[in-house]
């Protein structure tokens, strides 16, 4: 599973630097709370697309629940920044998804730290 976490990171990452692209260059039709919510989205992707590399890296030594931590980044990645991009960009509320997808990716702070602490 460690080259998936770093494949997934990585992507994260491509596609947050593309976001960030659009959101300086394309997205003037925005209002501003449209445009921050853009902003805030793409900085918890990027944040989370270092810790999906951080599990692929730390996963020969953290066992499975890095395997565990990664899963729930991902998801809650995919959750919480695509519900505010759908927010922010077409009108489209998805309710309950953003704070399941933060919630999600809590957990994977949670099952992270417990991987470290647990690791023989």
């Amino acid at each position: 599973m460690q080259r998936t976490w770093i494949a997934l990171g990585s992507l994260a990452g491509l596609t947050a630097v593309a976001m960030a692209a659009l959101a300086a260059h394309g997205l003037e039709s925005l209002s501003p709370a449209a445009l921050q919510m853009v902003r805030n989205a793409i900085q918890m992707q990027g944040w989370h697309a270092l810790a999906l590399l951080a599990c692929g890296l730390w996963a020969p030594r953290g066992g499975r629940l890095v395997d565990y931590a990664a899963g729930t980044f991902a998801i809650g990645l995919l959750l919480f920044c695509g519900a505010v991009y759908a927010l922010a960009l077409d009108g489209v509320r998805l309710p309950m998804i953003a704070p399941i997808g933060g919630t999600l990716l809590m957990l994977g702070w949670l099952l992270l730290f417990v991987s470290t602490v647990t690791a023989s």
